[in-house]
Order: structure tokens, then sequence, then C-alpha cells
């Protein structure tokens, strides 16, 4: 793993593979790892640059809600660490969240997008209201409980009723997280803003891939970013929920694979 201080938060990544640059962008509360099982699938001809991104994995929060524009700046500091000027962008959850925001501040070094179960959408009231409160009972009482819940909301029934092996395995990556790093991340999550009207500025090839089983970012919601973004395509991963590449790497894998290789990646 490499390091870099971004402001004040130390960043940690790993580089795997070459050729042309990907850079993906793990979901919460998950870290680097999560894309581990596709890493074959594409590592063969592209540059993996898989960061933990700032209070996930090994990855230090810093001070205060870790906002998107937070992020933002610090993947830009990842790809400055690996040099690389433009990447295609494979993200997941919160990781579309930053990369909204990575658009609308650096979008030069953007060549390709793939928005995996997210949505442009900031939270509701009522959504933001529980967001708090989850940030506010972590801190009170441990991670433990509010991992558990977290598991049917992130993982399609047919993963967590059928393959506890692929359930444990995120569960594993989740226990990483301390109370403070899941409090400051979930706060930050809170403020992010909307991004529905900067999807129509988006004019790199774009895929969208969306859990047939997502209850946090649904069909509905890849289907406004479709028709948002020109010329985007949007295909829907079967018995999978909102960690569609976690549950389902082989076709996702695949599905990325055939996406960047035909995408002049420059």
């Amino acid at each position: 793993m490499d390091r870099l201080r971004s402001d004040d938060a130390e960043i940690v990544y790993e580089i795997q593979g070459s050729g042309p640059p990907v850079i993906l962008l793990h979901p919460f509360p998950c870290h680097h790892e999560f894309w581990n099982p596709i890493a074959p699938a594409l590592n063969s001809r592209y540059r993996l640059i898989t960061p933990d991104l700032r209070g996930h994995g090994d990855s230090e929060i810093g001070e205060g809600p870790a906002l998107m524009e937070k992020h933002a700046e610090d993947v830009a500091r990842v790809l400055d660490a690996a040099g690389v000027g433009k990447s295609a962008f494979i993200v997941c959850s919160i990781g579309g969240y930053i990369s909204f925001e990575f658009w609308r501040r650096f979008r030069e070094r953007v060549s390709a997008l793939v928005l995996c179960d997210t949505r442009p959408q900031p939270d509701t009231p009522e959504a933001r209201s529980n967001r708090l409160k989850a940030a506010a009972d972590v801190l009170e009482q441990g991670t433990a409980q509010f991992l558990e819940t977290m598991i049917p909301k992130l993982m399609g029934r047919t993963t967590v009723g059928m393959r506890p092996d692929v359930v444990e395995g995120a569960r594993r990556m989740m226990r990483k997280m301390s109370p403070k790093d899941i409090s400051l991340v979930q706060r930050g999550m809170a403020e992010r803003p909307d991004s529905v009207a900067d999807l129509k500025t988006i004019n790199v090839r774009t895929l969208i891939l969306i859990g047939e089983e997502d209850i946090l970012s649904t069909v509905a919601d890849g289907e406004l970013m479709r028709q948002s973004i020109a010329g985007s395509q949007l295909k829907v991963i079967p018995k999978a929920g909102h960690y569609a590449p976690w549950e389902q790497p082989e076709l996702v894998g695949k599905t990325l694979r055939q996406f960047l290789d035909d995408v002049p990646l420059t």
C-alpha cells in the first residue's frame, strides 16, 4: 500500500496492473478490498488504483465531517501521486457521490465513468435526520449494531439469504471502521449536495450498473441517470443489491472489461 498526506488525513491506496489508469472508489463502509473480486477481469490490461476513502480501511478520517469536497481533493491527490493526469472512474455508492463532486471540480481528469449502485439526489429530510441519528448513536453504542442493521440494506436478499461467505467478507471489511470514522463519514454524506443538475454536463462515456435488488439506489435512480447523461447505458445486475460488484463479481467484471475495452481512454 502507498500512502500520502491530504490536508489533515493520511490516505492509503493500492496500485495493481499496467496500462491505461482506472481509479475505483468503493462504497461505505468498506475499503479498497471491495474491488478484489473483479480485479482479475481488469488488471491484465488496466492499471487499477484503489484508495481507501477518507475514514475507511487504513485511511484517516481527519477533522470534522468527511465532506464530498474533502474526498474529491483526496482522490485528486492520489491521482497526482500515481502520476495520472486523466483516468477512467469506476465508483460505487459513496464513491458515486464523490465522483459527482470530482466532476464539478476536475472534470478534465475523467476519461470515462461507471456509476455502480449510486444516486445523484441528496438525502431527503427524513433520510438526513436518520443518518445524523445513526452518526450520533454509533458513538454511544459502538459499531456492531450499526453494521448488522446495514447488512440487509447493502446486500441483496439473494446474497443475504444464500451466500453467508459473501456477507461475512463484507462484514470483515466494515469492521475496520471505528465509531468516529462511521459517524464523521455519515455526517459528510448527510451534507452532500444535489447532483441531479450536473448529470446533463457529463460528456464522457458512461455506464450505469444497478443491482436488481438494491433498495438504496434503485433501478429508477439508475434510469434517472441514464436519461440525464447523454449516450449513457444502464445495465441491471440480477441477484445483487447495493454491493453488486462484490455480490456478482464475475458478471460485473466481465461487463466492466467490455465497457473499458470499448472506450478510448485518452
